[in-house]
């Protein structure tokens, strides 16, 4: 009997949906974009709750975010293509793999290459209005390059907004009631977006980018209870198995899904002044997260889901909705679906998909078949991570079943050097609690992290340090349908040497295809000290945003 593989059934699905899968643009009037783009926001939102039940999503309320869901459509399957800020924002930019983007790859010496074509600016030479508040990452961002009077930054009270918990809890230490503190923080999201409103030409369509950084280290302890009412015990039985489920570990994810429901009010904000504009009809909106959860295993820095998997919701005009698709969407798939809502023509360099095609269709469940894989990387995040600037890198391919991943130098630690390796001092609770850089430098600072470290000789909890911060192998395999948490590597089981074989096959071929300089000559590129001088390819610009995220 003929099946046909998976491309082919993608580009079939492609040639019977090109009439019924064209941007809004083409029909007449070009749509307003709305990019919410949260930082170190992972996959955790009530939406999901209702699809997979009993997990730690279950204690979360977003409805906004519930509601741009329902009215659009709801990605199951949305990842990342890198877990680090920089290389993540430069693929989305980009519309290509991170490792494409220069020294746009790597975090700490990052360097965006003005000659790679993006987004925001294609959508400004349309004749767009580009506006953003908060973090954005190079191009786009107002502060960094003005461009003729036709983008704007508004970034009012981002020290409140971006430690929310922490300004909320100290207001009400001063007398101030809990709402009412909530509601002064969040005053600030909603003056900056009818600022930008108010200054934009309205005969030209906007795109506005708000990012909100509220869910990055370091929010307060118990804040998740004391302003959002969401109890840690709730969380008991509920956590994933990479996770010790202890009261500490608990009340640090009550207090990050607490940051995630002021988030979700931040929409609601954004979403209430975009409806007085009378455009909301006419405004694509999408809202995601450039990775997973700082500060604990499996997350922030990691390849796997809870580190990669992302909230995504899109809805607007041309957008059917209603629907819960399945399809594997990467994050920088938005960028050519993005320039095709503004009537351009995505430039061919772009390696991402337009999502047109899934977002037309009338579909749930997995509409175009050769959606069936993502791939996913890591080099850089932090030079000081570890001896000589080295990074870890990387790359793995993630499909229904599998999670295949290649940690090239397997001899360095995923996420740093511990702080017994440079100083021979043992770290106390309190500077791991508060010091991201102490230990692990790669793991962001915070009471999980503080408490697993600090438990690292206990043997009941060692298991779980080793396997967070020891060594990994070179190949990891985890099936899904019987480990969804990815904790049992397969890659060695001779059960499972045919299906490591074709992952290993079907990823390597990837990178060679895209050109990926870390399968040519060793890596090199990504094996020099991010300060150390120009590499083949380099573009010499100054440094820009160094901060550590």
């Amino acid at each position: 009997m003929f099946t046909m593989s998976s491309r082919l059934q993608g580009v079939m699905f492609a040639l019977l949906t090109l009439v019924c899968a064209t941007a809004p643009a083409a029909e007449g009037k070009r749509p307003n974009i709305l990019m919410i783009f949260a930082d170190d926001w992972g996959r955790h939102a009530s939406a999901y709750a209702k699809l997979e039940p009993g997990g730690i999503n279950d204690i979360v309320q977003t409805p906004h975010f519930d509601r741009v869901a329902k009215q659009g459509v709801l990605f199951r399957n949305a990842f990342v293509n890198s877990p680090s800020c920089t290389p993540c924002r430069s693929s989305f930019m980009s519309g290509q793999y991170f490792w494409r983007t220069g020294r746009g790859a790597i975090l700490r010496g990052a360097v965006w290459d003005s000659t790679i074509p993006s987004w925001p600016l294609l959508l400004r030479d349309a004749g767009y209005n580009l506006g953003k508040t908060y973090k954005v990452w190079s191009p786009g961002s107002p502060v960094d390059a003005p461009y003729g009077g036709k983008e704007y930054a508004f970034d009012k009270g981002a020290g409140q907004v971006s430690s929310f918990s922490e300004t909320v809890t100290a207001a009400v230490a001063n007398g101030t009631p809990v709402e009412d503190a909530k509601q002064a923080v969040l005053s600030n999201v909603r003056e900056n977006f009818q600022a930008f409103l108010a200054k934009r030409d309205p005969a030209r369509p906007f795109a506005y980018w708000f990012g909100t950084t509220n869910t990055h280290r370091k929010w307060k302890r118990g804040s998740g209870k004391a302003i959002w009412g969401l109890e840690p015990d709730s969380l008991k039985g509920k956590l994933p198995k990479f996770l010790p489920d202890v009261p500490e570990v608990r009340e640090d994810l009550a207090d990050y899904l607490g940051e995630a429901q002021a988030l979700d009010a931040m929409i609601g904000i954004l979403l209430d002044e975009l409806q007085k504009t009378g455009e909301a009809e006419n405004t694509l909106i999408a809202i995601s997260g450039d990775h997973g959860a700082p500060g604990f295993p499996h997350g922030k820095c990691n390849l796997y889901d809870f580190g990669t998997r992302v909230s995504l919701a899109i809805a607007g005009p041309g957008v059917a909705g209603g629907r819960v698709v399945d399809d594997f969407v990467s994050i920088p798939d938005l960028a050519p679906t993005f320039v095709e809502a503004g009537g351009g023509t995505p430039p061919a360099v772009m390696t991402a998909r337009s999502l047109w095609p899934v977002l037309r269709s009338s579909a749930s469940g997995q509409v175009d078949p050769a959606r069936d894989a993502v791939y996913i990387g890591r080099e850089r995040h932090v030079e000081m991570a570890r001896e000589g600037f080295l990074p870890y890198p990387q790359r793995a391919i993630r499909t229904a079943n599998h999670l295949f991943i290649i940690n090239f130098h397997p001899e360095r630690r995923p996420l740093g050097d511990p702080l017994e390796v440079a100083s021979g001092t043992p770290p106390s609770f309190r500077d791991l609690e508060n010091e991201t850089f102490v230990a692990f430098p790669d793991d962001d600072a915070g009471l999980t992290k503080a408490w697993l470290v600090s438990h690292r000789d206990d043997p009941q909890w060692k298991p779980f340090y080793e396997h967070t911060y020891g060594l990994r192998p070179r190949e990891e395999l985890y099936e899904l349908r019987n480990d969804p948490d990815q904790m049992n590597n397969l890659a060695a089981d001779p059960a499972y040497q045919s299906q490591v074989a074709d992952l290993r096959r079907q990823l390597m071929g990837e990178l060679e295809r895209s050109g990926d300089p870390r399968v040519k000559e060793d890596g090199r590129f990504f094996e020099s000290p991010p300060l150390a001088g120009p590499l083949p390819g380099d573009v010499q610009q100054p440094n820009r945003r160094r901060r550590a995220n």
